[in-house]
């Protein structure tokens, strides 16, 4: 039996891209991190969804759940990684940045990070005066509100 996992990610994951990130489009500082990391990337090698994408979920196979809790990261393989694993996976991208990604798989580092991750992750919204206008604010980003209504 064959998984639609790496079908999903060919269609998921733009041409030139290596990776999808699927993050809140309504946080700031989620925003401000993919203005970042887009910044960070000339090849264009990360392409960033925000996770209120009308039918992204769906096509991407992840709950409201999963992404309520963390960013996630598809490759083209259809490989998927979560939290601070999509995080550093973003990192192995980014020219200036790669040789940083490896740290993450260093047991005890690798947990630090995901502690980090989860704690700033689930308080987020305390943050806010680090974020920028959230990515679903922005023109010609189309999104689904809480309720499910696109805006």
């Amino acid at each position: 039996m064959t998984s639609a996992v790496p079908e999903v990610a060919t269609t998921l994951v733009p041409a030139g891209a290596h990776l999808l990130l699927i993050f809140d489009g309504w946080c700031g500082v989620c925003t401000r991190t993919v203005d970042w990391i887009k910044a960070r990337d000339p090849a264009g090698h990360v392409a960033a969804l925000p996770n209120q994408t009308p039918d992204l979920l769906e096509r991407a196979g992840l709950t409201r759940d999963q992404v309520d809790r963390e960013v996630w990261a598809i490759d083209r393989r259809g490989r998927r990684y979560a939290g601070a694993a999509a995080i550093n996976r973003v990192l192995a991208e980014l020219p200036r940045w790669r040789r940083v990604a490896p740290l993450y798989r260093i047991p005890g580092i690798r947990q630090s990070q995901t502690l980090a991750y989860r704690w700033f992750a689930a308080n987020r919204g305390q943050f806010f005066w680090l974020g920028t206008t959230p990515a679903c604010r922005r023109p010609g980003v189309l999104c689904r509100s809480e309720r499910g209504v696109e805006q």
